[in-house]
């Protein structure tokens, strides 16, 4: 009976230790587009990261400190790679697919602390959020 009180303790603590673990050190968070613009506007640090092409951003505009990085490219993930993983990142695309791809890539090669626009430029300009044109 002892023995078998003491394998149940020894599985619960190793439960236990094994739940308080984290699966990643990355913080990956979509947030809407309200949400999104709160917080880059409080953040001097952050890096703006623009996935989209060239193409849609001289055809659309883009937010106001963004850096472009084409997600299509063939050496995004490369762009990638290059980046400080320490730096807190705002990501975004024309709707959310690539952006939520990038955050994907970045959690998996140790980004510290990402946020994507969930839904993407394209919500940003249906709230009327500011843009700026090339």
């Amino acid at each position: 009976m002892k023995k078998l009180f003491l394998v149940c303790i020894a599985f619960i603590a190793i439960t236990n230790v094994s739940k308080a673990q984290p699966k990643s050190s990355t913080v990956v968070t979509n947030v809407s587009s309200e949400r999104f613009k709160a917080i880059i506007s409080s953040d001097n640090n952050g890096v703006i990261l623009d996935l989209r092409t060239s193409e849609e951003i001289t055809n659309k505009g883009y937010i106001k400190g963004a850096v472009q990085l084409d997600f299509l490219s063939k050496d995004a993930e490369k762009q990638i790679d290059k980046l400080d993983k320490n730096k807190t990142y705002y990501i975004y695309c024309a709707a959310g697919g690539r952006s939520g791809d990038a955050a994907e890539y970045m959690q998996s090669h140790g980004f510290k602390r990402v946020y994507n626009l969930q839904k993407g430029f394209s919500e940003w300009i249906q709230k009327g959020f500011p843009i700026e044109k090339k």
